[in-house]
């Protein structure tokens, strides 16, 4: 109490007395709110906690120990001296009473646990399953303290709590999963207090940050001078910027906007009462101190403007009070719990006694070593609380209402459990154009525990567009799907894990018309082809024959082929085209750096002769050859003949593939 008799000895200044949030203003405001203000808001049911049943719970919940009589005495002798030496400071919240109306010191409230469960091993993990297990109870009054404090396994047995429950029962998850965590009680701004995100960015809509590219660092470069500007030409070029500006307009609209749909000024601002969790950095490899909002299971930095002060810390082992001034939120705050200046600890960790000014009030203690001499260090008793246990069943169906809906910024997040929904449906997101949330843009959904491995849906309201997303494993390798509508030949578009095929396909594009296929490490370079159909005969798709019997006629295909530098260029295909119905093959070859106009080949065919199966009838008349580099023997008609019979079998087989195509894209 070093600290406080420090304060007592140099008196208080103006300034010290405005940072201390109490003053017979607040106590006036503390009466006059009314009970609609402290009322729960109409989306959270009601619970009376005065009809739960307590006669099952065991006795360390009935009743104090000779140990917790002790701490609760020298706990209340730590208060006196605070309200003496601080009488503007709000209360502390120290031994509140628990579901059976007993007094327990807040430290033995905690349950160190680690859960057995591996997502329960990291922060992560703990907040978001406190946050969507617990339904969020406001505080009776938004500006005092709550005079209860139930045990954790009473929270989650009703599965509901105030933000003091919440931070009790994640500190007690944290604290046993190995973290440096502290509940923390305090000032947070009305959104953090009543749970309001309707300003927030929804997190599974931000963006993630781009990296700032980096400068050069060659700081004996050539400057150039800057070319010289006329002002007469800038001062005509402001002018017409300034006539034909109608984004302005625009911007200054849209700022309105921004101002209508601010929240209102709260005249609670700064006095709102709220707990959340410290985690420290050193344990766990934490590599910076951060807070939790229990609520929300976001992690956020100390210096958040939402965070508005602190006037006291506990974790299970001791009580540290707050010393340091809050006028500029906790940005400022020291959390080195071992100065004394910032920290008053309750239960020093020395053995050094404290001198305290007035007398202990358990008189016949062996402690007491003469009058105003008190050993302050004492050995924290075992927590009163039963182990907390939570089943699996539990655990995979946090939300006791079915699901979670949380409404943030022109968006809203559905939440459910892993088997709620026979889809394997477990979160939505619905963009909206509005704050009103009446005009949807966009909708996002996850799966789990699915068999076709779809794991996201993006719904496109105004395109109708649908695209469906899925892990690796699925049977036809898909990785992603687009469609406007599940029947055939509409337009739809497929992404492979390309990796895992044999033909190195990564997407495809189809609609009723044409089938694009783009193509990834070939062996034969190639990277695109496009397929041209015609339309399917009229006469048998009204005699009622299956789609796959009367296959569309394929009128063209183009094959691009990315350069094989160990050929030599005008030897190297760029681009095939096979016209089917027409009968005409044409060969497009790379150029070379130096060169201007590529090589080509041309086979046609013969004008007013009869086209058999497997013949290949070549002349000078049904070919043209462009090589000018070329050497003689890829000019001859023989190179010619061999090049046509194996440009024949090659269109035999692209037609056979294009086909399977055709049909691997109807399973999707």
């Amino acid at each position: 109490m070093e600290a406080l008799e420090e304060t007592e000895e140099v008196g208080q200044t103006p300034e010290d007395a405005n940072s201390l949030n109490s003053s017979d203003f607040l106590d006036d405001l503390e009466a006059d709110i009314t009970v609609e203000e402290a009322s729960v808001p109409s989306d959270v049911p009601g619970f009376d906690w005065s009809s739960i049943d307590t006669s099952h719970l065991p006795s360390s919940y009935k009743t104090n120990s000779r140990q917790e009589k002790e701490l609760l005495q020298l706990a209340d002798h730590f208060l006196e001296q605070y309200t003496h030496l601080c009488p503007d400071r709000k209360p502390l919240f120290i031994h509140p009473v628990n579901e059976c109306g007993v007094q327990k010191f807040v430290s033995t409230t905690l349950r160190p646990t680690l859960l057995p469960f591996p997502e329960l091993y990291y922060w992560s993990g703990c907040a978001s399953f406190v946050c969507d297990y617990l339904i969020m109870e406001p505080l009776k009054c938004p500006i005092t303290l709550p005079s209860s404090l139930y045990s954790p396994t009473t929270i989650l047995k009703y599965q509901r709590g105030n933000c003091f429950d919440f931070t009790v029962l994640l500190c007690s998850l944290l604290i046993g999963a190995g973290y440096d965590a502290y509940c923390v009680h305090g000032y947070a701004t009305r959104e953090m207090c009543s749970l309001d995100q309707t300003q927030e960015v929804c997190p599974l809509l931000r963006k993630p940050l781009e990296e700032p590219k980096e400068e050069d660092p060659n700081k004996y470069r050539i400057k150039y001078p800057l070319e010289p500007q006329s002002k007469f030409e800038l001062q005509q070029k402001d002018k017409k910027e300034e006539e034909t500006e109608p984004g302005q307009e625009e911007e200054q609209e849209e700022e309105v906007v921004m101002e209508v749909e601010k929240p209102k000024r709260d005249p609670l601002h700064g006095l709102r009462v709220h707990a959340w969790v410290l985690v420290l950095s050193g344990k766990r490899k934490v590599p910076e101190t951060f807070f939790i909002n229990p609520f929300t299971g976001n992690h956020h930095s100390t210096t958040d403007e939402c965070f508005l002060g602190i006037e006291s810390i506990w974790n299970h082992s001791n009580y540290w009070v707050n010393m340091q001034d809050c006028r500029q939120g906790c940005k400022d705050l020291s959390f080195d719990l071992s100065d004394s200046i910032c920290w008053e600890i309750m239960f020093s960790e020395s053995n050094e006694p404290s001198q305290l000014p007035t007398e202990s009030p358990k008189k016949d203690t062996d402690d007491m070593q003469e009058k105003g001499e008190i050993d302050m260090s004492f050995e924290m008793p075992l927590s009163w609380v039963a182990p907390i246990k939570v089943s699996y069943r539990e655990y995979e169906n946090p939300f006791s209402q079915g699901k979670k809906v949380i409404l943030y910024n022109k968006a809203k997040l559905e939440k459910w459990a892993a088997y709620a929904n026979g889809d394997g449906l477990v979160e939505r997101v619905t963009v909206y154009a509005d704050s009103d949330c009446t005009e949807e843009v966009e909708v996002k959904e996850w799966f789990k525990h699915r068999e076709d491995l779809l794991y996201m849906r993006e719904v496109n309201k105004q395109t109708q567009l649908i695209t469906d997303y899925f892990r690796p494993g699925h049977p036809l390798l898909l990785k992603a799907h687009s469609y406007t509508s599940l029947e055939p030949e509409t337009g739809h578009t497929v992404e492979y894990y390309h990796t895992a095929r044999v033909d190195g396909l990564w997407k495809r594009f189809e609609n009723a018309t044409e089938m694009t296929e783009y193509f990834v490490g070939r062996e034969d370079f190639l990277h695109m082809r496009h397929i041209e159909l015609g339309e399917r005969d009229k006469k048998v798709q009204m005699a009622g024959i299956r789609t796959d019997a009367n296959p569309r006629p394929i009128v063209q295909i183009k094959e691009y082929f990315h350069r094989n530098p160990e050929k030599p260029a005008d030897e190297d295909t760029e681009e095939r085209i096979f016209m089917v119905i027409d009968d005409i093959i044409q060969l497009t070859y790379h150029l070379e750096v130096h060169d201007t106009i590529a090589s080509k080949v041309v086979f046609c065919r013969v004008i007013g002769r009869e086209k058999r199966e497997d013949e290949i009838f070549l002349s000078r008349e049904n070919s043209v050859t462009y090589k000018p580099w070329a050497p003689e023997k890829h000019r001859n008609m023989l190179y010619l003949y061999n090049l046509l019979w194996e440009l024949r079998a090659e269109q035999k087989l692209l037609k056979q593939q294009v086909r399977d195509s055709e049909a691997e894209h109807l399973l999707c």
